[in-house]
């Protein structure tokens, strides 16, 4: 399979709507389990609510609006974006109102919360720069997964640099964009869950802790920042560079993290420089670590 494929296949399965299915679905089943065991009920009760408010309405309207538009599923240009963004508002807050008034679940309640607010926020943005959905719709979900699950969670962020270099090679983002996205979407659903819970006093038992929750967002951002800022800024080194820089962090997430974030780190360090080689001379990563000249983006 040649790489534009690949890549169009990576941007496929990882549209919003269709990549919350598999991690709603783990989401939801770890929600399930309680000191009796799994209660299938809740667990359907939990998954249907997710599917319609987090899954289904969203690509319905997305599908629709491309349909009439007569552009790509993408809907690439970003004017295009704004009804499916306010849609998404709309039906990931009634999500929100079902899970609130029949006391479903807290975290739930409280990730469709962050959902509704950080799309609009990415709806803001849109007005001015086209952030990727596609990086903040997986980041969000993985966060959720990182205060549900800590590492176990965090591994699912291996799919961001990958993720970051579909994207670019689509055309359908520059690499700035594409990093934001997942940026912007991992910081605020792990910082907005501790949030909404504390103000609306929904607790929530057993979530990692906000500290640790942030290193492992940090383990997963660094390599991918790290390219994506030696892409744009002009050094005379930059695999030297990137090199010391990975060394400083390995340090310090070592010494100050607990081992956890340490692998993950280690792991997405290796998804970026491994999708980097893959990609080869179509994507900048590739030239930074070959050690090649190139211009700045």
């Amino acid at each position: 399979m040649d790489r534009l494929k690949l890549a169009k296949k990576i941007s496929d399965i990882t549209n919003p709507p269709i990549i919350c299915i598999p991690l709603f679905l783990i989401i939801c089943i770890t929600l399930s389990f309680t000191p009796d065991g799994f209660d299938l009920n809740r667990f359907i009760s939990l998954e249907i609510v997710s599917l319609i408010f987090a899954s289904v309405l969203p690509m319905a309207i997305i599908l629709f609006w491309a349909k009439r538009l007569g552009t790509d599923k993408d809907i690439s240009n970003r004017k295009d974006r704004f009804i499916p963004l306010i849609t998404g508002i709309i039906s990931y807050f009634i999500g929100f109102l079902v899970c609130l008034i029949f006391n479903l679940d807290n975290f739930l309640t409280c990730l469709f919360l962050c959902y509704s607010i950080n799309t609009g926020i990415v709806l803001l943005v849109t007005t001015k720069w086209k952030i990727s959905v596609h990086t903040t719709g997986l980041s969000g979900p993985v966060g959720a997964l990182i205060l549900l699950l800590g590492p176990v969670g965090a591994l699912f962020g291996l799919i961001y640099p990958v993720l970051i270099w579909s994207r670019v090679l689509l055309k359908k983002h520059t690499l700035a964009q594409a990093i934001s996205g997942g940026v912007q979407g991992f910081f605020l659903t792990v910082l907005e869950m501790y949030l909404y819970m504390n103000i609306l006093n929904l607790p929530i038992g057993g979530l990692v802790g906000l500290y640790d929750s942030i290193l492992y967002i940090l383990a997963i951002i660094a390599a991918p920042v790290v390219l994506g800022l030696l892409s744009y800024i002009k050094t005379s080194h930059p695999l030297a560079v990137f090199v010391l820089c990975e060394i400083i962090m390995a340090f310090v997430f070592f010494m100050m993290a607990p081992c956890g974030v340490f692998v993950i780190f280690i792991l997405t360090s290796v998804a970026s420089v491994s999708v980097s080689f893959y990609a080869g001379d179509d994507f900048i990563w590739y030239r930074i670590l070959s050690g090649q000249s190139f211009n700045t983006l």
